[in-house]
């Protein structure tokens, strides 16, 4: 065997395993699981070998992990590997069983580069597939004549519609990359911000090769899955291990959109569980309607207001709808209330608007209705997104509604700030049912964080095309969403983008004839393309997705009917990309040749401008684009054509309009270039001066800034180590913050001024230290209400006889007060840390005395420190019947001098044999900082 797991334990494992639970007639047995759990399993399989193994330069290690976030019961997990050859013939297999309880449990294979019967496999791209199945692992007595690999053959056979299937791709030897189109690459929001600070300095730039057709868009790379304490996610990096309890955590979605814009991501979409609002991952019987939905309006405040200051990003405030068991998590994008099905004890909802759970064909209605836009989340193939009784159902609502699919995600509860996460998971199979049920879904690729490490666990992103000119706002990203003009990669620096016959992936259009499909691929940081496939469904067959080509160009002449395709790329490092789909009604009509005619028309020179068109077309006009300049600014699909433009993103002076007017063929109309001229009050572009200070190491500091504009400030922001701390709207502007929520040490502060027209200064960086003192309770118990716990005393001194009143509680160390001769002690033993810089003991004293004497002192109580052998080291003070009073006094002494000690607080109270002394000790400490 070539895989480093131990075969008898497993075969111990499989044992105990319940095959009447696997296979009995009554069903399987399923143990209790709350809603929001589900089954993970995921598989990463490095797509070259490793050298390093020196075990050949195909070697690797396949990881397997399982995971079932907060299970209460123990599961049995039945798995196996399959390495499947090009042709998809399956060249070794391994089996395992594992058992997991609340905790992820991992498994390594080696594979050293050969079959386990020794065969060397030809140089290629092969697949290496996970199947895995979870069982309730309630024992029976110990199977026999039953061997590893059949049980766990026959689990998977027996529960193979509810299996997770994970599949990676691998190369093995060399491989020719494939022939690609000519493609620089769409602008990105990055490259146009680079372009712009370069033409601002007068640098001047090498222009990119456009692809064929001039593609005009520019993508925008985020994350379309998170969560914040407005469910369970925000969750602490340095404590976070699973999903939060619900509104429990630090962090709310400000802070998302202030990290993942900080990262380098464009958008960032939190995406609250819609049942949580409540404050329960359950039903909160006692919850406020108000509570509830007020807390879903301030996420949306939160996203408005963060984007009002911040053009280059856009937050996106939404709801994660459903549960995992029986149901399915969908993201619902654009909804401005609250959908739910929880009712509080006094049958008020819990939401806005009320769906059944699991309801998802009511759910698309209201969607539909509502203008909302969906993302099936974490898709499985069965058991979710069940309508008329059939997983991931069709309705033609929820083709309206649902417009994205997951095909990857990495964890969930990753804390991961590198973008190296390793556990992964595909989704593709379930992705595939819903095109093959008749969705019109793109794909889409996102994290679902549940810590606070927002779109950086791995470096997969959503791209999203924006016409460009178009600002990125909410407006015009929902457009793009809706037009399915999206993409997924599992690497941040690429771009796919399929085309055919002059359309682009996410467009539906009729044909006749050929159809030309081509594979666009682009990657700013060298990467190139492995391997390419294009693939073809039709939609409502509810069939087999099926390999079309392995080339990036295809002509094909479909059958007559309704299909859809895809690409999907395998990079040289083995990140994947997967473009929209492109559906085409294929027809034996003669094809329409004639192109819309269109002429165009501008009103207006300042403010807000119109565009406007006349087009017509022999069979009917689809579409008019507007373009100022050569730049598209937008489009118009109904008559009268016309599209508002704020004239503030021209410069001033003379400009061109063209119109393009489409027809379902894809015939382009083009006007006559029409001359216009904007003439604006010119904007203030002079961004404010600022200067940054701080002053104050400890406690509360105060972070401060000088700032000047031409014009005026507006604000000034203050970050430290680039997380934004507060702002101030006036001078002199400054800002109080408790530094003991920053770590001790060094630390650096930005500020950046504002001014009305959105300018923005930055000061430069400047450092300062955070020095707080942390204080360290030595001493257990100090007060004595644990009883004895902790502490070493004679018979009957800790006590809580109320004939004299402890200072604080109820228990205090009484010492003596027999009035007759006695010897009473107490101590606890403890050790000063030597890194320490002080140690300070305290306690409350009370002496009760029948003693008359002024002079003489009769009773004595010693405060003692000793060593660990009970050998004196100092008698710190000594108190006497002389010492008596009606109340606790507090008494302090330095133990500096002992740090890296360990010793013995020693009290000994001695009494004489006539008149009755009382020693009343309360609230020890011994703080050190």
């Amino acid at each position: 065997m070539n895989h480093l797991f131990e075969l008898p334990r497993l075969r111990r494992i499989a044992a105990g395993v319940s095959l009447a639970c696997l296979f009995g007639t009554a069903g399987l047995a399923q143990a209790s699981i709350e809603d929001h759990h589900e089954f993970e399993a995921t598989l990463h399989v490095p797509f070259k070998g490793d050298a390093n193994l020196r075990a050949g330069a195909n070697a690797r290690y396949f990881t397997l992990e399982f995971d079932y976030q907060h299970l209460k019961t123990t599961r049995a997990v039945a798995w196996r590997v399959e390495l499947l050859t090009p042709q998809g013939r399956v060249a070794d297999r391994w089996y395992g069983i594992e058992k997991i309880s609340g905790k992820p449990v991992s498994q390594k294979i080696f594979w050293n580069g050969k079959t386990q019967s020794g065969e060397v496999l030809a140089d290629g791209n092969y697949q290496v597939r996970l199947t895995a199945v979870t069982v309730d692992a309630a024992g029976v007595p110990v199977m026999s004549g039953v061997t590893l690999n059949q049980f766990a053959e026959k689990t998977l056979n027996a529960l193979r519609k509810e299996a997770e299937v994970q599949s990676w791709p691998m190369q093995i030897g060399k491989v020719a990359a494939p022939s690609m189109p000519a493609f620089a690459g769409l602008p990105t929001r990055a490259s146009k911000l680079a372009a712009a600070s370069s033409n601002a300095k007068g640098l001047v730039t090498r222009s990119s090769v456009a692809a064929t057709g001039s593609l005009p868009y520019t993508v925008y790379y985020g994350n379309l899955h998170s969560q914040t304490n407005h469910s369970d996610g925000g969750g602490a990096l340095t404590s976070c291990t699973g999903a939060q309890n619900p509104q429990s955590a630090a962090y709310g979605p400000t802070d998302a959109y202030q990290y993942a814009m900080n990262r380098g991501l464009d958008f960032l979409l939190t995406s609250e569980h819609n049942h949580m609002y409540d404050g329960s991952d359950s039903t909160n019987a006692s919850a406020s309607p108000a509570t509830a939905k007020n807390l879903y309006q301030s996420g949306l405040s939160a996203a408005a207001s963060f984007n009002a200051g911040h053009a280059n990003f856009l937050g996106i405030y939404g709801m994660e709808w459903g549960v995992i068991s029986n149901g399915g998590h969908l993201n619902i994008l654009n909804a401005n209330e609250l959908v739910g099905w929880e009712y509080n004890s006094s049958n008020q909802l819990l939401a806005d608007t009320f769906i059944a759970k699991n309801d998802y064909a009511s759910l698309y209605t209201l969607m539909k209705q509502r203008g909302w836009i969906g993302q099936f989340n974490h898709p499985s193939t069965s058991g979710q997104f069940i309508v008329n009784g059939t997983a991931l159902g069709y309705t033609a609502d929820g083709d309206q509604a649902m417009a994205l699919c997951e095909v990857m995600n990495t964890s969930a509860f990753s804390t991961n700030t590198t973008e190296t996460e390793s556990s992964r998971s595909s989704y593709e199979g379930a992705c595939k049912k819903a095109l093959e049920a008749g969705y019109h879904v793109a794909f889409s690729t996102n994290q679902d964080n549940h810590c606070a490490n927002w779109g950086v666990s791995y470096t997969n992103r959503t791209g999203v095309l924006i016409p460009s000119g178009l600002p990125l706002n909410n407006a015009n990203f929902i457009d793009a969403i809706k037009a399915r003009r999206v993409f997924a990669t599992m690497d941040k620096n690429s771009q796919i983008v399929l085309t055919a016959n002059g359309h682009v992936m996410g467009e539906r259009f009729t044909n006749s004839g050929a159809l030309n499909l081509n594979i666009l691929f682009a990657n700013s940081a060298g990467r190139t393309a492995a391997t390419v496939e294009i693939y073809e469904g039709v939609p409502g067959r509810n069939g087999t997705v099926s390999l079309l080509t392995s080339s990036a160009t295809a002509s094909v002449t479909p059958a007559i009917g309704e299909h859809f395709y895809y690409a999907k790329i395998t990079q040289d490092d083995g990140n994947m990309l997967w473009s929209a789909p492109i559906w085409v009604t294929q027809s034996n009509s003669s094809a329409d040749t004639t192109a819309p005619t269109v002429s165009a028309t501008e009103s207006g020179s300042s403010g807000t401008i119109t565009l406007s068109a006349n087009a017509s077309d022999n069979v009917g006009v689809t579409k008019v684009e507007f373009y100022v300049d050569g730049a598209l600014k937008g489009s118009s699909t109904a008559a009268p054509y016309s599209l508002s433009l704020n004239s503030t993103t021209l410069s001033n002076g003379s400009h061109t309009l063209v119109a393009k007017a489409y027809d379902a063929a894809g015939n382009v109309g083009t006007s006559s270039s029409v001359s216009f001229s904007v003439s604006n009050v010119t904007a203030d572009t002079t961004a404010p001066t600022v200067t940054a200070s701080e002053s104050g190491s400890s406690g509360t500091i105060t972070l401060s800034a000088n700032a000047t504009d031409n014009v005026g400030v507006t604000k000034v922001e203050f970050y430290v180590d680039g997380t934004l701390k507060g702002s101030s709207t006036a001078a002199p502007y400054s800002l109080s913050l408790n530094s003991t929520t920053l770590s001790n040490g060094s630390h650096t502060l930005v500020a950046k001024a504002y001014d009305a027209a959105g300018n923005v200064g930055t000061s430069s960086s400047v450092s300062f230290s955070v020095s707080n003192t942390v204080s360290t309770q030595l001493i257990t118990n100090g007060s004595f209400e644990s009883g004895a716990s902790s502490w070493t005393a004679s018979s009957g001194v800790i006590s809580n006889d109320s004939t004299q009143a402890a200072r604080t509680g109820t228990y205090k160390a009484w010492m003596n007060g027999y009035g007759s001769a006695h010897t009473d002690t107490l101590y606890q033993q403890v050790s000063i840390p030597s890194g320490i810089s002080s140690a300070t003991l305290s306690f409350w004293l009370k002496v009760v005395s029948d003693e008359t004497t002024t002079t003489q002192a009769y009773d004595t109580l010693k405060v003692q420190v000793q060593n660990s052998s009970g050998t004196v080291l100092a008698t710190l003070a000594t108190y006497s019947n002389l010492n008596k009073g009606s109340s606790y006094l507090q008494k302090t002494f330095d133990l500096s001098a002992y740090k890296g000690q360990t010793i013995r607080i020693y009290f000994v109270g001695v009494e004489g044999s006539t008149v009755a002394t009382s020693f009343l000790v309360d609230d020890v400490t011994l703080t050190t900082n």
